[in-house]
């Protein structure tokens, strides 16, 4: 006590010294930064001063306040997002991508999951003695941990699915400029999309308003778990201190604001404006916000320096100060722009109205033009894109599925999105394997959906990276993120599972490890050269005698099914497959081909371990009937429906026409030929393949002629890789099947189509239409439906019935759609009708889809893999043209995905002999030449395509 009491005096002593010191050296320091927000308290007279004036000073400090920056996240004890109860997890053993040095740093260890945050990341031990019996452990068992998948381009529960006409909330029709309008608003929480999103492992989506208004509105970042409160505002994560009107806490950073805004086509065609017109539209909202900021800068200048004499209220517009906010630097701007015209534009505004942009989506020319994105006020913004989804209208016809790795290569942060529902996000990652398949570098393209998108989005010191302080949000996968069909083990969102049974498959070790993928670099430099545009139709065929060498596999038609008739596995040396005048005359080792071969008028290709397969045929969208799908002068149009309006003209046969696809035939689209050059074709070849050439005849597609309703017509398969009509092979079978859909439209009622079809079955019917429906009744060619609603394929199983038991003939029928099909797997096996499953991966877009069957990791079957286990011929088709291209991956995804109770045969076939025969092709198609391994390997690529008229080297 002694020693504390002389302390004690001592301290008094200095305390007495220091402290007149201290105030003195206090009010020379801080005068006269206190000053101008005192001023009028000690220089204006009482009854000068606003009644108001505190409230006016805490608005004019807001005005001058910054977003950011904001506290370490590792100091965090509890997440705002805490859910009491929630038992901590240890997850162990995990090979961890944490988001680092640039998406580079891979960690071998544990992660410990409490309070809603990451409390800790390494080698981790005597936690079950700290935790005790609440501690949840699970064994990673070396699998892959990243952080939860974002989203920065959603429309979530905005546009929620099933699509119903009472929730879509996305795009107001009441005006071009609306930057006053909140996606919050809107938000449906009861959208059937976000269990199956967080099944794909998003975790987080920034909910944009739709693109109909040069300005949408605000946006707002969720977390897509759901929540006790279950409400919108509840699944929010940082939302804006102004969303209830209130003024921001001086001492805490503000939050980041984010806004909507749109280029080009579509608030163009909305309002039908010109381009002249929405810029003009930019221009002068800004100028509104701009001169409602300069009045609040002078206003508040006036007083702060206590200048209240006639000042009046603070100045303000419930309707502008979102915007004033963008001029600030205190939104995230989110501009949906494609081409360089709109580019430039919004570049110019930029720097015109001085304000920033964090990101220009979809964005389909930014790769031609980099140098101008770096023109952008306050920084290059970040260019989020599709992978592959492109020419859909005129201003997407330059995209490049090269984009991403060229504009990395400018160093321009790249992201992939969703902008679900267009793209279902649940696969949002499949758009980062895209993009790296294409070359995007792996720390780059995991990168884009996690990382990179939360920093350009401002939320990257709560999530995107897995390290001590982060929100516990994170996803472990059964296999590499970037290998095909990687599927999350489990999900956790604030550190809560999210699947609650999980459904995994068993993959090979080699799926653990970074996939390997072809070299695109020429094809990525002329896509720059070319302007966007290279050129892609098919080489010309070489010579009569190409030899193919280093095959490890051949795969070929024998009647309805695909086989495995040549594997390096079963003999020592690799094969060769020699090919004369379109047709292969000899197939097996070096000695037994080369022994009459004339060496040297032969090209000779090495495959490097390459593969020979039947090509794939593409079914489901209007590919050869379109070429710009929202360009109606690039396309062969709809048909006439006998229920619409005054039904089918005379002069065409009136309601007993039946249109032909052949006739409206569109060759050498940019997506027929991309889509050839990925090995989407057909291969007929004779059953005999060593002793007798095989007969090789064209690549192909079918499709049917395009309608909006009940009726389309006879379908045709043609060439993918003709140039017109009369070319040799264009036209491989003129005729297919008969098409029609019966779904739930407006007019007329579902029990109308079916009484029609039954109708046209059964009864006397003249014209063409009697005539090829007299073709399906004595089983000549099938009666292809499209039917999505097990309702409707139910009662089409039962008609089935009814006509073959009036006729004693088996009736061909195939459903396509099909979203539901697998509630009558069994049924439909009975009945001998197949399936064409499309999309392939279903989704609930509308009321009659929303009984899908979602696939691992929610169930254990996927919809193909129920359907084929009941014996019934499936295939999968291609919903729009752009994405036939992609068949190659949705078969091997259908194999994989099955965990091994699909063979590669097995799943060959499911993308083209029994798509062929589901849809009435009699004749076969192309073979298809890879190389560095087979068709349905990422790592592999086409080398050649073989058919009738020669071999095409792409």
């Amino acid at each position: 006590m002694e020693k504390g009491g002389k302390l004690s005096v001592r301290f008094q002593r200095m305390h007495s010294v220091l402290l007149p010191a201290s105030l003195l050296l206090t009010v020379v320091v801080f005068l006269p930064i206190l000053l101008p927000y005192y001023a009028q308290f000690f220089h204006t007279s009482r009854k000068d001063r606003h009644p108001r004036a505190a409230t006016i000073i805490a608005q004019c400090r807001a005005t001058k306040a910054h977003v950011g920056p904001f506290t370490d996240s590792a100091g965090r004890s509890q997440s705002d997002r805490f859910v009491h109860g929630t038992k901590p997890v240890l997850i162990k053993r995990a090979r961890i991508w944490t988001g680092a040095n640039n998406g580079t740093e891979v960690v071998q260890g544990d992660i410990l999951l409490d309070k809603g945050l990451i409390k800790s990341v390494g080698h981790l031990y005597g936690l079950q003695e700290t935790h005790g019996s609440d501690l949840v452990v699970v064994d990673a068992k070396d699998a892959w941990v990243t952080p939860g998948i974002i989203d920065i381009h959603s429309h979530l529960g905005d546009f929620p699915s099933p699509s119903l006409d009472g929730a879509e909330d996305d795009n107001s029709p009441r005006g071009t400029i609306q930057p006053w309008l909140r996606s919050l608003d809107g938000l449906n929480t009861h959208d059937d999309s976000y269990p199956l999103s967080i099944a794909g492992g998003v975790t987080t989506a920034l909910v944009l308003p739709g693109s109909s208004n040069a300005i949408g509105g605000q946006a707002f970042v969720i977390k897509l778990r759901s929540t006790e409160e279950r409400t919108p505002t509840s699944m929010l994560l940082e939302p804006p201190y102004e969303l209830n009107g209130t003024l921001p806490n001086p001492d805490l950073p503000l939050r980041w604001r984010y806004m909507k805004h749109a280029c080009g086509e579509n608030p163009r065609s909305t309002y039908k404006d010109t381009r002249m017109d929405v810029n003009w539209e930019f221009r002068q909202a800004y100028k509104k916000a701009f001169d409602l900021k300069v009045k609040q800068d002078q206003y508040c200048s006036r007083a702060l320096a206590g200048k209240w004499k006639g000042l009046g209220d603070f100045p303000q517009d419930i309707q502008w100060e979102a915007l004033v906010d963008v001029i600030r630097g205190r939104v995230k701007v989110n501009a949906h722009c494609y081409e360089a015209v709109d580019l430039d534009a919004l570049v110019r505004l930029s720097n015109e109205f001085k304000f920033p942009i964090a990101a220009v989506h979809h964005a389909s020319e930014a790769y031609l033009v980099p140098d101008l994105l770096k023109k952008t006020y306050g920084g290059t913004p970040a260019v989020a894109l599709f992978a592959t989804n492109s020419r859909y209208k005129r201003e997407a016809y330059r995209s490049s599925e090269f984009a991403p790795r060229i504009l990395a290569s400018h160093g321009i942060t790249t992201l992939l999105k969703s902008d679900h529902p267009v793209s279902n996000s649940r696969y949002l990652l499949y758009e980062a394997q895209q993009a790296f398949y294409y070359g995007l570098p792996e720390n780059l393209a995991i990168a884009s959906v996690t990382s990179n998108a939360a920093k350009i989005m401002g939320i990257d010191h709560r999530v995107g990276y897995i390290k001590k302080g982060m929100d516990a949000d994170l996803v472990i996968w059964d296999s590499h993120p970037l290998a095909l069909g990687a599927t999350p083990v489990q999900v956790f969102i604030d550190g809560i599972s999210q699947i609650q049974s999980t459904h995994v498959t068993r993959k090979p070790k080699a799926f653990q490890e970074s996939p390997k993928v072809p070299n695109f670099d020429k094809e990525a430099a002329e896509v720059v050269k070319y302007d966007g545009l290279p050129p892609l139709a098919p080489a010309k065929s070489l010579p009569s005698t190409t030899v193919f060498t280093n095959l490890s596999s051949v795969y070929l038609q024998r009647n309805d099914s695909i086989e495995m008739i040549f594997s390096t596995d079963s003999v020592s040396e690799p094969g060769v497959a020699v090919v004369y005048d379109g047709s292969v005359v000899c197939l097996g080792q070096q000695a037994q081909c080369f022994s009459d071969l004339d060496t040297a008028n032969a090209t000779f290709i090495d495959l490097e371990g390459g593969s020979i397969a039947p090509g794939l045929v593409s079914f489901g969208s209007p590919l050869g009937l379109h070429h710009i799908e929202e360009e109606d002068s690039t396309n062969d149009g709809d048909v006439f429906d006998p229920f619409i309006g005054k039904g089918v003209p005379n002069i065409v046969g009136g309601n007993s026409a039946i249109v032909r696809a052949v006739d409206g035939l569109l060759f050498g689209s940019r997506d027929a030929y991309l889509a050839f050059r990925a090995g989407v074709s057909t291969k007929f070849l004779d059953s005999s393949f060593v002793e007798t050439r095989l007969l090789l005849q064209v690549t192909s597609a079918i499709t049917a002629p395009t309608h909006k309703n009940f009726f389309s017509g006879l379908g045709v398969a043609f060439s993918l890789g003709a140039t017109h009509s009369l070319e040799a092979s264009a036209v491989i079978q003129d005729i297919t099947g008969l098409h029609v859909a019966i779904r739930h439209f407006s007019k007329p009622s579902v029990s109308t189509q079916i009484a029609a079809v039954r109708r046209l079955l059964l009864g006397k019917n003249d014209g063409a239409m009697g005539y090829w429906f007299q073709k399906v009744v004595e089983g000549e060619i099938p009666l292809v439906v499209e039917a999505h609603s097990a309702d409707i394929i139910a009662t089409l199983i039962v008609l089935k019935k009814e006509v073959e038991g009036q006729t004693g003939i088996t009736l061909k029928l195939t459903i396509t759609g099909a979203a539901e099909a697998h509630i009558l797997a069994k049924e439909l096996g009975e009945a001998g009708v197949g399936v064409i499953l499309n999309p392939p991966r279903p989704f609930p877009y509308v009321w009659e889809d929303r009984r899908i069957l979602p696939g691992p990791p929610l169930t254990r079957d996927s919809a193909i893999m129920k359907l084929k286990e009941h014996g019934v011929i499936v295939g999968v088709g291609c919903e729009e043209i752009w994405s036939a291209r992609n068949l190659p991956f949705d078969v091997a995804w259908a194999a994989i995905e099955a965990g091994g109770r699909i063979s590669r045969s097995e799943a060959l076939a499911l993308g083209s002999v029994n798509v062929q025969k589901l849809l009435g092709v009699t004749t076969r198609g192309d073979l298809v030449v890879t190389r560095g391994g087979e068709l349905l390997d990422l790592h592999a690529r086409v080398a050649a395509v073989v058919s009738g008229t020669g071999v095409y080297v792409i």
